[in-house]
């Protein structure tokens, strides 16, 4: 993953994404490698039949267990489970985040263009 944000980039999350809650197997077999066998296990019981999350709300694009998610949905996760390769947990949740939304939303897309906005906001 590569992180090219620059360092006036604050990772945010952004209502109305979801990007994230794609868990299909396919799609994420480096998520799935990096996790422990009872995270893999938690992981799988997750994933519907469309690929999606099963506590993903679609129609509001948010996650229905939020507080109670598991780490492994919690970006503060992110460098302990994919190592920090000279990256900083911010630089390193923008790479994440970028290519998940261009993945599910397009590169230039509204949800990337938002996102982009979040990050380069003073906090």
């Amino acid at each position: 993953m590569n992180g090219c944000s620059s360092p006036r980039e604050v990772w945010r999350c952004i209502p109305g994404c979801g990007s994230c809650c794609r868990l299909d197997p396919a799609l994420r077999p480096e998520a799935i490698e990096a996790l422990s066998p009872q995270q893999r296990s938690i992981y799988l019981s997750m994933v519907g039949s469309d690929g999606w999350c099963i506590h993903f709300d679609t129609g509001g694009c948010r996650c229905r267990i939020y507080e109670e998610r598991p780490d492994f949905c919690r970006i503060s996760s992110l460098v302990g489970l994919f190592g920090n390769d000279g990256e900083s947990g911010d630089a390193l949740a923008i790479a994440c985040c970028k290519q998940q939304i261009r993945t599910e939303h397009g590169g230039h897309g509204r949800v990337m263009r938002r996102f982009l906005r979040a990050i380069r906001k003073p906090r």
